[in-house]
C-alpha cells in the first residue's frame, strides 16, 4: 500500500527595501517574478511605494501566510514619482533643520516623509524631552506648501530609521530583520557574562543591545545542563574543576586537577564526578 504524501507549508517570498542598505520588508509576489534589482510596487498604509527587490522570490518551507502582496511592476512614470518623491523629502530635510535652528528648538530632524496623493509630509525628529512646536509647524506648512506632521521618536526608533553598524560589524538589527523592541535587562548580560560597562553592552541609540535578549534563552538553556562554575567533573582529560562556560560554541573550560591545565571540552562529553554527585544527596 502506497504510503501518504506529506503536505509541507510552503510560499514565495521576496524582500524589498525602500533605500539603500535599508531595513528589509518581506512580501508574498503574488503573480509576479522580479528579480533582484527590480522596482516594484509595495502596498503600505498610504498606498503603494516603489521599493527595489533585493531577494527575488524564493519558496521557503515556513508558514509565510499573511505577507503584503506586491501590487505589481514599477513603471516608468513610478519610478519618476519616486525620484521627484525623493527630491521632495530632500528639500523638505533641509528647510525643517533650517526651521529648527531659525526657532531655537532643541530637536533633531532624523528622517522626513512625503505622501504625494494627499501632500503631506511627516517630520521624524529625537529631543530630550517634550518640545512646543506649533509656531514650527505653521512655518513649515507654509514653507513646504503641503500638510505637516512632527512625530517624536525614542532613541530605538532613531537607530532603525538611519541605520548603521553595530558592534558587532553587521547592520543594526533594528534596521534589517527586527520587528518589535522587547525589554531588554541590565541581568541579560550578566547571565551571558558580560561586563556591566556601558560602553561594552550598549548599542548605537545608547540602550542595552537588542541581540541580548533573543539570544538569552540560549545560555538559559545552557546554565540547565552545564555543570556550574566551580563544580568539579570528569573529562576526557581527567578530573577538573569548572571555571567557565564557553556558550556559543557549547563548551565547558575546565582546569584539570593532575597538571592546571586549563582545557575546553563539549558539553556532551564533561560529566560530574562522583564526589560533587554525592555533596548534591548530602
Amino acid at each position: 500500500m502506497a504510503g501518504a504524501a506529506i503536505v509541507l507549508d510552503v510560499g514565495l517570498m521576496c524582500a524589498v527595501v525602500f533605500q539603500p542598505q535599508g531595513r528589509l520588508y518581506y512580501a508574498d509576489p503574488g503573480p509576479l517574478t522580479p528579480a533582484v534589482g527590480d522596482h516594484v510596487r509595495y502596498p503600505t498604509d498610504d498606498g503603494p511605494e516603489i521599493a527595489q527587490v533585493v531577494w527575488a522570490p524564493q519558496w521557503v518551507s515556513e508558514d509565510v501566510g499573511g505577507l503584503p502582496v506586491l501590487v505589481g511592476m514599477a513603471s516608468e512614470q513610478d519610478e519618476q514619482d519616486a525620484v521627484a518623491a525623493r527630491k521632495t523629502r530632500a528639500a523638505a530635510r533641509i528647510a525643517a533643520k533650517r526651521l529648527v535652528r531659525d526657532h531655537d528648538l532643541p530637536m533633531k530632524v532624523v528622517g522626513v516623509d512625503h505622501v504625494a496623493a494627499d501632500n503631506r509630509t511627516t517630520i521624524y525628529f529625537t529631543a530630550p524631552h517634550r518640545v512646543d512646536f506649533r509656531a514650527l509647524v505653521r512655518d513649515l506648512a507654509a514653507t513646504l506648501g503641503s500638510r505637516v506632521e512632527l512625530r517624536q521618536l525614542s532613541a530605538r526608533d532613531e537607530a532603525r530609521l538611519t541605520g548603521g553598524l553595530g558592534s558587532c560589524g553587521r547592520e543594526l538589527c533594528c534596521a534589517t530583520f527586527l520587528v518589535d523592541f522587547e525589554p531588554v535587562s541590565v541581568r541579560m548580560a550578566k547571565a551571558q557574562d558580560l561586563p556591566p560597562n556601558p560602553l561594552r553592552i550598549s548599542g548605537a541609540c545608547g540602550r542595552l543591545m537588542c541581540c541580548l535578549k533573543y539570544e538569552h534563552p540560549l545560555y538559559d538553556e545552557f546554565a540547565a545542563q552545564a555543570p556550574a562554575v566551580g563544580e568539579q567533573v570528569e573529562t576526557p582529560d581527567g578530573e577538573g574543576r569548572v571555571i567557565g562556560h564557553d556558550v556559543p560554541r557549547e563548551e565547558v573550560v575546565v582546569r584539570i586537577a593532575a597538571d592546571g591545565r586549563r582545557t575546553s571540552c563539549a558539553l556532551a562529553a564533561v560529566c560530574s564526578s562522583r564526589k560533587a554527585y554525592d555533596s548534591t544527596k548530602s
